[in-house]
């Protein structure tokens, strides 16, 4: 019995924090948050939305994205200076033929 109760509970449990995460993380996305200005600016073009309502929205969306950027430089200040740990880098060469030994 109290085994089924810790395994019921635990279960609950994680699914709980599986959801809150993911809510969180739908909360703090920047790029949801600028999907929906945009659809919110064409919505105002089609005439779907009022000058004053699409400002409003427009306000809370700019201080939700300002809030997450703010918390976000906070967290990367605690985390200690950055470190860069690696470059990608690719190089190609417009001139037919292969690779040239001049240099430009």
């Amino acid at each position: 019995m109290i085994i089924l109760d810790t395994l019921l509970i635990g279960g609950i449990k994680f699914v709980l924090r599986r959801l809150a995460d993911a809510v969180d993380e739908q909360m703090n996305d920047v790029d949801a948050l600028r999907q929906e200005l945009l659809a919110a600016q064409m919505r105002l073009e089609l005439g779907e939305m009022s000058e004053a309502e699409f400002a409003a929205l427009e306000r809370e969306l700019l201080a939700r994205m300002r809030e997450i950027r703010e918390r976000r430089e906070k967290e990367a200040a605690a985390e200690g200076p950055m470190r860069i740990t690696g470059i990608d880098v690719s190089v190609s060469d417009d001139v037919e033929g292969g690779p040239s030994d001049q240099t430009r």
